[in-house]
């Protein structure tokens, strides 16, 4: 008897889940919803760096994706066998002593530090700070060490800290749980907080879990943040689990809900880099770009070649995160889709408040225009953005609009562009923050190896990898090396379902699973010789802009600080 899997990917805007065949990895039905309260804006202010989502829109999300499957792929609910839920990440949410998210009672309902704290959400910069500062001055473990060094305003218990100010949510919240565990856990029959199983991938990477010092931070390092935290604690978990393993099966409720039956086996939660990388077939010495609206680079390693070293300034290294028994080493940009979305933002300013508000074009000649503006503008400024040759001059821009992920963890960067005049347009403009995006990720490639972890092959994965050539030959010219791109349009889903065929048994190993059920590749990029020299001298140019305004930021900083 045949078998399937569902793999559900959370991603930024939309959850979309796939229906796969275990025998080689065949998409037979996708089903994609997009979350209306976040196209709402609801809950976020951009300008404060609050980017808060509802968790209706996932469990609503999850309800149509999976039950449209179902019905229109004509599977026998009992054939399929596993469902395993990759998320963003670090994407935690408080919950009550029964596991229901704060946000779904009447009286958090519309109070924004109750809903899940997005993993681009940066209202946690300056607890970030204090856990770094603490980690490093407070005489015991610096548990930072696993996590690149640095403990960064993106993840779990900088966010917790922050909203811990909310004393209504501080006071109700009984545990706070990840993205990828929570909905795992509305699924799961396992209802217990205490004994729930909870993903490898979130804790190590963004909770400095580590088996070396038995879990969590200690309380006593806890407690000298906020007194609540060292409580929590006890709330929380000392054991983690990997995405091969078995969370429950489906509960009655969500079974009638989808359609399915109980028999349904629900694998431990995972994020959606960490499965995107195995949906496109990871392997030692193998770089995965997962390209969207930000990047997350994700790479294996024997533990016998990381040993006790650990790799400074990037976003963690754990046993087991992405394949069970390798090292999972995850860095990644804050931005770089979202790069270019601003930018498009920005030029089509006039068609939002201008055109749409014009009497001169009725209604209908008005969202024609819009959509004819909105559908061209990347792809014609990227024609002519092609065609500008390296020996004119182009402005010089950063990555760093949402901050610096990594090398080197630091939130309060902001973007800058240099090299600016009035033969400056603006397809030079795009240039420069495409090769913005690209210098961004030689800076990652190059920390990767300087701390000796070797890179041979670089796989592209996400819509960026796959909707721009220009984007993926200019990686491959500032890289300086070869890239290929993973065919499948939902590589993260695809490995989320990977891993639940190794949990429902159907495979001994991820890697097993992986090769016979992963990606295909349907394009490949070699650096071009002649562009390789040129694009060296311009990332020189880009550190120059990197160093100064970073150094400038400090001072400015300090500066402030000092005057106080």
């Amino acid at each position: 008897m045949k078998k399937y899997v569902i793999g559900l990917d959370y991603g930024t805007d939309s959850v979309r889940a796939v229906l796969i065949d275990t025998e080689n990895g065949a998409e037979l039905a996708t089903s994609v919803s997009y979350y209306q309260r976040w196209k709402e804006g609801k809950f976020c202010k951009p300008e404060e760096n609050q980017f808060r989502q509802h968790p209706l829109d996932h469990i609503e999300g999850l309800e149509k994706t999976i039950s449209t499957l179902v019905k229109e792929s004509g599977v026998a609910p009992e054939n399929i066998a596993s469902i395993c839920i990759d998320t963003t990440g670090s994407s935690p949410l408080p919950v009550n002593k029964d596991g229901i998210a704060l946000s779904l009672l009447p009286e958090f309902s519309e109070n924004p530090n109750a809903m899940m704290v997005l993993w681009k959400d940066h209202t946690s910069i300056n607890e970030a700070e204090e856990i770094n500062h603490l980690a490093r001055n407070w005489g015991g473990e610096d548990y930072t060490k696993f996590e690149g060094g640095i403990y960064s305003s993106e993840w779990f218990w900088a966010k917790i800290l922050h909203i811990n100010k909310d004393e209504a949510v501080k006071n109700a919240a009984y545990s706070w749980m990840e993205h990828c565990d929570y909905l795992t856990f509305l699924l799961s029959d396992n209802q217990d907080l205490a004994t729930f199983k909870r993903s490898r991938c979130a804790a190590g990477h963004k909770a400095m879990w580590h088996e070396s010092w038995d879990g969590l931070p200690s309380k006593e390092f806890l407690g000298q943040l906020d007194s609540s935290l060292a409580e929590l604690r006890d709330r929380l978990y000392d054991k983690t689990y990997t995405s091969d393993e078995v969370a429950g099966n489906l509960n009655e409720e969500w079974a009638t809900k989808l359609g399915l039956t109980t028999n349904t086996v629900i694998a431990v939660g995972t994020f959606d880099a960490h499965s995107g990388a195995v949906g496109a077939k990871v392997e030692e010495n193998t770089l995965i770009r997962i390209m969207g609206t930000s990047t997350c680079d994700i790479m294996v390693a024997p533990n016998e070649i990381i040993g006790d070293k650990t790799v400074k300034g990037i976003c963690g290294q754990v046993d087991g995160s992405v394949i069970p028994g390798l090292m999972g080493l995850e860095a990644g940009q804050s931005a770089f889709g979202d790069v270019l979305a601003w930018y498009k933002d920005i030029l089509t300013w006039p068609t939002h408040n201008i055109l749409m508000n014009s009497n001169v074009i009725d209604e209908n000649q008005k969202q024609l225009l819009k959509e004819e503006i909105e559908n061209n503008l990347i792809r014609n400024l990227t024609l002519e953005a092609e065609k500008i040759p390296l020996s004119e001059v182009v402005p010089v821009a950063l990555d760093w609009i949402n901050g610096r992920r990594t090398p080197d963890a630091n939130q309060e960067l902001k973007m800058a562009i240099s090299n600016l005049s009035l033969g400056t347009k603006a397809p030079h403009i795009f240039k420069a923050l495409v090769n913005a995006i690209c210098f961004g990720a030689k800076k990652i490639v190059d920390r990767f190896e300087e701390e000796g972890v070797k890179i041979e092959k670089v796989i592209g994965i996400g819509g960026v990898a796959r909707k721009s050539p220009f984007i993926m030959q200019t990686l491959g010219n500032v890289l300086n090396m070869p890239i290929v791109v993973a065919a499948s349009d939902q590589a993260p889903a695809l490995g989320a379902a990977i891993y639940a065929a190794v949990a429902a048994g159907i495979y001994p190993t991820v890697q097993e699973a992986s090769q016979k059920m992963g990606s295909d590749f349907e394009a490949e990029y070699f650096p071009q010789a002649e562009k390789v020299e040129k694009y060296a001298e311009f990332m020189k140019q880009y550190q120059i802009l990197a160093d100064f305004t970073e150094n400038n930021i400090k001072s400015k900083k300090k500066l402030t600080v000092d005057s106080l």
